[in-house]
């Protein structure tokens, strides 16, 4: 075991204990198979700060909603966004929102925001639900119904729809979804720079398809406007009557609509296998969205899921979309009591904090009343809970996607009824974002 660095003389500080292992390797393919028990054989060993390598870089993990308050409240703005994120994704979601930092981050935020008001809210939930009820509807009941397929095309389907407001073929819906796919995808190859054929290859060349698309979409939605979020970015200001560029746009656009489809792909997901597994929480469910007596789930009905709410939160918390946060440390700094030195790349595993016996009892059971109003489990610390990530970088559509998956789950628990055979476990392929590798394979029934 060594120090990741020397703290200064005087300081207090301590040096991050840890293990390099191989230079540039370390322990990467075992995080990217076991993310969850790597955590916490790393937390045992070494405790809530600890350095290793991981995809070619010296990196810092922090374990606990203490450190990851350090981290991503970032008092004294120490700790960058952008370069971390560029480091993973840079090429194919250049200049996205969690891509930019301190006073200009804040400034795009500013207009970026004027795309998730209420009222905004409300136009999208009108404008996504026809495709839910077509979408949801046309689903062929029977066994070996591949959930996470059918709710990503489903996704992307109504994030074209209301976040662009445009008619896409099926051959197009399919190059941009596969665009998208291999955008995320290309974030943790391990060979990072363009060999034909593999991931980052393949990245570099789906950044070029979205660019292009939302480029030839762009001059009619300037022109014609609409109440959906494509629209609404050509149109906002800030208070001091800047606007975004159209290259702001493209780069927003394609970031946006990638968060839209994917984490909440990921979510609907986690809810559909736990309520497969615990059929006793889908009736509860399912009698909740019956008992509010109507087909169209309206805005003002959001808040009466009350046991939705609290499956979609325990489903996040044991399946977090976004399973990591990563850092750049701008200058010298310290995270409870260990020094960390300008330039280290620093991560907060949502995926595993999420799942830490010192702050939840149970970590790995599926229960939904630890979210209920008389437990409130998540309480035990602000950041606890936190899959939308907290800060300045908090995600800025966590509104919309929590409206999107209720919207679906409704519609789905209204129409249907599944179940996984006994002793099915959900295989997830934690290479990028979570994802089972079979799919999630079903049998689906008419409620």
């Amino acid at each position: 075991m060594g120090v990741l660095a020397a703290p200064p003389a005087g300081s207090g500080l301590k040096g991050v204990p840890g293990v390099g292992g191989i230079p540039f390797i370390g322990s990467t393919f075992a995080v990217m198979r076991d993310p969850v028990g790597m955590a916490r054989k790393r937390y045992a060993e070494y405790g809530p700060v600890a350095w290793g390598w991981l995809l070619g870089q010296r990196t810092v993990t922090v374990h606990g909603p203490e450190a990851a308050e350090a981290v991503l409240v970032d008092r004294d703005k120490a700790f960058a966004s952008g370069p971390a994120w560029s480091y993973f994704v840079g090429p194919f979601f250049n200049r996205g929102l969690m891509l930019l930092d301190f006073e200009e981050h804040l400034h795009h935020r500013r207009i970026m925001r004027q795309a998730f008001t209420r009222p905004r809210l409300r136009a999208y939930m009108d404008a996504m639900a026809p495709g839910v009820v077509k979408g949801v509807g046309a689903w062929q009941v029977g066994p070996g119904f591949t959930m996470y397929d059918h709710f990503k095309r489903l996704t992307l389907d109504l994030a074209v729809d209301v976040f662009m407001g445009v008619e896409l073929d099926d051959a197009e819906r399919a190059r941009v979804n596969g665009a998208f796919i291999a955008a995320v995808r290309a974030g943790t190859a391990y060979v990072r720079f363009p060999v034909p054929g593999l991931r980052w290859h393949r990245g570099l060349r789906a950044r070029r398809v979205l660019e292009e698309f939302f480029q030839r979409q762009l001059p009619a939605k300037r022109r014609d406007g609409g109440d959906d979020l494509f629209a609404a970015l050509c149109a906002a200001e800030s208070d001091d009557g800047r606007r975004f560029t159209d290259a702001d746009i493209v780069n927003h656009m394609i970031f946006a609509l990638m968060a839209a489809h994917d984490t909440t792909t990921i979510t609907l997901t986690s809810m559909a296998y736990h309520l497969a597994r615990f059929p006793e929480w889908q009736e509860r469910l399912r009698d909740e969205a019956l008992a509010l007596g109507t087909d169209d789930l309206a805005y003002a009905d959001l808040d009466a899921l009350t046991g939705m709410d609290m499956v979609m939160k325990e489903s996040m918390r044991l399946v977090a979309p976004v399973p990591a946060l990563p850092r750049r440390v701008v200058r010298d700094t310290s995270i409870l009591g260990f020094h960390i030195p300008a330039g280290t790349t620093v991560v907060v595993p949502m995926l595993s904090n999420h799942r830490m016996a010192d702050w939840w009892p149970d970590p790995d059971t599926f229960d939904p009343g630890r979210f209920a109003p008389e437990r409130r489990e998540d309480k035990v610390h602000r950041f606890a809970w936190s899959p939308f990530g907290g800060g300045a970088h908090r995600c800025v559509g966590m509104y919309f996607a929590g409206m999107q998956v209720k919207s679906i789950m409704y519609r789905l628990l209204r129409r249907y009824r599944w179940s996984v055979p006994d002793g099915y476990v959900m295989p997830l392929d934690t290479t990028s974002l979570p994802s089972p590798k079979d799919g999630l394979p079903v049998h689906l029934v008419v409620a």
